[in-house]
């Protein structure tokens, strides 16, 4: 493999170097393969929008190219447009990540772009947290234990949460993330695509096409709660506070921030999977910036039992499991009888830590880009349908129909229980 970094700005093939170093330093990396990567890797200067050098960076590839594109949107719009001009090498791979486009109409044309370029197998819309090892494990989680699968529909599970929470604030990415938001840094890829790999029906194998398209088929599923993006969405930004030892100014006093777009730091947003085995299960999906005590799981919440005989006395909670996206665990809450009077239940958690996978999220990316296996892209029309959802929560939004709420950095988040258990 031979890595070549590429910019606009101006830099010599040593400082690249180093850059490339640096990288393998902060993980500790050495070796034969570190060295080889090290003594060949170079940097080229080049104008995306420049067909002359999108060319001069193909030719520089002694190998089948597999053009990584990070780069905002619109950007790598007009880089894909430009490549119209260049003949590419048979096999190249284009790799694009999130966000695919800024709209519905975006990624439809960047789609149809991408199709004149090259075959689909060869587009690669990476996310990086499908990567993420207990995600993946749902599927052996759901697909090899007969304990959930007879359970996993409307029947037996009355809601479920896909939530993403975190401590950090802005941290100085104004310039991507300020009109950007928690709705399309978050639920529009990752927490929507982690919802496919719940709702979807059992694919024949594992294969990325068969895969992909039940994760597709399931996207494509995906409704608004009661089709109203007023009561099905909500929306906030933190204003300053105290998390740790950390005091954060309010968004709105963050450096490159403009307060008039009114960017969310906080949404929310309940769909539904309109499928036989999932209608009428509200989804939660969630993602903060500046939480206090975050949360970064899965979590399914079965329904209650029709009927507790008398006499026994404690813990009815409903059955619970968790699935960890910030930390490879899985537990579940369940009652059990206590020690003690036997006639008393007791909560209990049965916990398990699967471990962290081969690499690390990117890595399994990177991993499928050189192998040419596009188990871990996104398909194009899971892509346009997700945005699609998206669309028409900002149309409210930028209607006022939903409010602007506001929290304190360091806090929960606004108290939106009331229209949880509306949506009940």
């Amino acid at each position: 493999m031979r890595l070549i970094g590429s910019g606009r700005s101006s830099r010599s093939d040593e400082q690249w170097t180093d850059t490339v170093r640096e990288a393998f330093d902060t993980v500790e990396a050495t070796g034969p393969a570190v060295e080889h990567a090290l003594a060949d890797t170079r940097y080229l200067s080049a104008n995306t929008s420049s067909a002359k050098d999108l060319e001069q960076l193909l030719e520089s590839s002694t190998g089948i190219p597999a053009l990584y594109f990070a780069l905002p949107p619109a950007v790598t719009a007009k880089a894909v447009e430009t490549l119209k001009e260049v003949e590419l090498p048979a096999g190249t791979v284009l790799v694009l990540e999130k966000p695919f486009g800024t709209d519905r109409r975006s990624a439809v044309e960047l789609n149809g772009l991408l199709a004149q370029l090259v075959p689909q197998e060869q587009v690669f819309r990476v996310d990086h947290f499908l990567g993420t090892s207990t995600v993946l494990n749902v599927l052996g989680m759901r697909f090899t234990n007969r304990l959930f699968e007879p359970l996993w529909n409307r029947d037996h599970i009355a809601r479920v949460e896909i939530v993403y929470d975190e401590e950090l604030g802005l941290e100085g990415r104004a310039g991507y993330y300020d009109g950007t938001g928690a709705m399309v840094d978050m639920l529009q890829s990752h927490l929507l695509q982690v919802m496919a790999l719940i709702t979807m029906e059992a694919p024949t194998t594992v294969e990325a096409t068969e895969l992909r398209a039940a994760k597709s088929q399931a996207v494509r599923a995906v409704r608004l709660w009661g089709e109203d993006a007023v009561r099905a969405s909500r929306r906030a930004r933190y204003t300053a506070g105290t998390i740790g030892d950390r005091d954060l100014p309010s968004y709105v006093d963050e450096d490159g921030v403009d307060p008039g777009l009114e960017t969310e730091t906080l949404t929310e947003v309940t769909i539904e999977a309109d499928t036989w085995r999932w209608a009428g299960v509200p989804f939660t999906l969630r993602s903060g910036k500046a939480i206090g005590n975050p949360r970064q799981e899965v979590v399914v919440t079965f329904r209650e039992t029709p009927r507790v005989p008398g006499g026994l006395r404690g813990a009815e909670d409903p059955t619970v499991l968790h699935i960890g996206l910030g930390s490879p665990t899985i537990a579940l809450e369940l009652n059990v009888n206590g020690p003690g009077d036997p006639f008393t239940v007791d909560r209990a958690t049965l916990a398990t830590d699967i471990g962290e996978g081969r690499l690390n999220p990117y890595g399994e990316v990177l991993q499928g880009i050189l192998d040419r296996d596009p188990t871990l892209s996104v398909r194009s029309d899971a892509v346009e349908h997700s945005w699609g959802i998206i669309d028409q929560i900002r149309d409210a939004w930028q209607a006022g129909q939903v409010p602007l709420e506001e929290y304190p950095a360091g806090s929960p988040g606004p108290d939106w229980s009331a229209a949880h258990e509306e949506q009940r």
